[in-house]
């Protein structure tokens, strides 16, 4: 079905989307938390909520387009259709809308050597609908093309005070002498943080593992012993690499990236 021209997450990008990774097996480990995210989203923008077997039968008709394969469902919901300007109708009708695809392609170099990363030139500024994926993603879109421009695997997005925040579509972990490190994006007030990270500071901490999760300058990543990026689709990625500062992939990554995968392909329960 054509979407709507006056549909208001067209117009405005008035509504939220959650990307789930979908096993050959047809599982979704992580989609309880991706639900729990939207669902954060639309009541944060003041969408009315679907009901919720609609957004299950739009996540199964996905699944069942993958015909049997591995791959992703990404579900939008925007407000619904509206007339022209920004105050939403009221009542409105959300729309609710799925597309599927197969998993994105890194070369298994990156995944065995680690990425090299950029410094991108904008910084991430506070945002009052942080933490959510809102449709307006346009710092990403042009953090991106940075990264396309420079040739770099992926790009690291700063605060305004230039603390590390996160990647352009991954979230950021560091490990240090005694304790693994996530950078605070709630103090940040920027930055999405990611249900695989959610997931992985869970699993850090059921190991008995430190997590410290706060807001560090740029330059205490160069005393880090190691430094990975996830995200719900690719898992767990090595960093080899930023500007001038290296890091080897350390056996505990490449652990985590293992298990991941494993979770990620509906073969592991937790």
């Amino acid at each position: 079905m054509p979407l709507n021209p006056r549909d208001r997450g067209f117009a405005y990008g008035d509504g939220v989307f959650e990307t789930v990774r979908v096993a050959a097996s047809g599982e979704q480990p992580l989609w309880p938390r991706h639900r729990a995210r939207l669902v954060g989203g639309l009541r944060a923008l003041g969408i009315a909520l679907p009901d919720e077997s609609r957004l299950d039968a739009a996540l199964n008709e996905g699944v069942a387009a993958l015909g049997g394969e591995a791959g992703v469902v990404k579900l939008t919901v925007t407000r619904g259709v509206g007339g022209r300007g920004y105050l939403p109708p009221v009542p409105a009708q959300p729309t609710v809308v799925w597309q599927s695809g197969g998993l994105p392609v890194w070369p298994e170099r990156h995944r065995r050597e680690g990425l090299v990363l950029g410094l991108c030139q904008a910084p991430l500024y506070p945002d009052l609908l942080a933490g959510f994926k809102h449709l307006n993603r346009l710092p990403q879109v042009m953090a991106r093309r940075e990264v396309a421009r420079q040739g770099w695997d992926e790009g690291l997005l700063l605060s305004t005070r230039r603390q590390p925040l996160e990647a352009t579509s991954m979230n950021l972990f560091a490990r240090f002498a005694n304790h693994w490190w996530m950078p605070d994006l709630d103090a940040a007030g920027a930055g999405v943080a990611g249900v695989m990270r959610a997931h992985l500071h869970e699993t850090l901490l059921q190991r008995g593992e430190k997590v410290v999760c706060d807001l560090r300058p740029l330059s205490q990543l160069r005393t880090a012993d190691g430094l990975f990026l996830c995200n719900s689709v690719v898992g767990v990625l090595p960093v080899r690499k930023l500007a001038q500062w290296h890091w080897p992939v350390l056996a505990s990554v490449r652990e985590l990236q293992q298990s991941t995968e494993t979770f990620l392909a509906g073969s592991l329960k937790v």
